[in-house]
């Protein structure tokens, strides 16, 4: 195992391939050296090109690029004392870099954060130009969604996963287009499931997004959604209404 720590970057190497690689939190298990070489001695990176991928994200990206975050994670099966974890973070900070210990306390708390915070609702046809690129985004931030196309497992029951989904998620995200609202399929009852549980646990679960509708069209849909604060996808573009579904689902208020 090598570490490169100006970087954030460490390779586990066990003599396969492909190795695993852990970049500021992120452990990318898809990932390509340009020069095609198995093993790569990380402690000298001047001739590498380290490129990886995000789930569901055709994109290479270079990591090398990335601006160094100086940050180091240790894991650790067994829980360390306070001392102990102390002592190593204030060594770390002497040559100028922040320590995050990760023990057994830490994996059942992450345990918790793998259920989804933000349930994407939305209809097929906005998948390519609305949908998918909030489930990537929301993704990069490291905000666990329930999308379809990364949550539906081969032969999984369609509608026990959607309800599991709906159920589980922090908040549900209506992505409120003029195909949405004509649909009375899926997103109506997606919806419907979303509202009553609304009703049930007496909480402000829906994120709408509007997207070419009017008070009006939205009204004819369900009269409640005009009383809920919404986003208007092409006022504010992607990375607004992505930066405050995250706010949103990763408040504790």
């Amino acid at each position: 195992m090598q570490v490169q720590v100006g970087t954030s970057l460490l390779g586990i190497g066990y003599g396969s391939w492909p190795w695993q690689f852990l970049f500021d939190g992120f452990v990318w298990v898809s990932m390509r050296l340009i020069n095609r070489k198995n093993r790569v001695w990380l402690k000298n990176l001047s001739n590498q090109e380290i490129e990886y991928q995000l789930f569901g994200d055709p994109t290479w990206r270079n990591l090398l690029s990335t601006p160094p975050s100086r940050r180091v994670f240790i894991y650790a099966e067994t829980c360390f004392c306070e001392t102990q974890i102390s002592e190593l973070i204030d060594a770390a900070s002497i040559f100028g870099h922040e320590l995050q210990f990760r023990d057994a306390a830490y994996a059942n708390r992450r345990t918790i954060l793998e259920k989804p915070l933000a349930f994407i609702s939305h209809d097929s046809r906005d998948k390519e130009a609305i949908a998918r690129p909030i489930a990537l985004n929301l993704q990069r931030k490291i905000c666990p969604v329930w999308y379809d196309e990364f949550s539906l497992k081969l032969g999984v029951n369609l509608r026990e996963s959607i309800e599991e989904g709906l159920k589980e998620c922090k908040k549900c995200v209506l992505v409120l287009s003029p195909n949405f609202l004509s649909n009375r399929s899926w997103g109506k009852k997606e919806f419907e499931s979303i509202f009553t549980r609304e009703i049930l646990e007496d909480a402000k679960l829906v994120l709408p997004i509007w997207v070419d509708v009017t008070k009006e069209q939205v009204y004819q849909f369900s009269p409640s959604l005009l009383n809920v604060k919404g986003i208007d996808w092409n006022a504010v573009g992607e990375d607004e209404v992505c930066r405050q579904i995250y706010v949103a689902t990763t408040s504790t208020v």
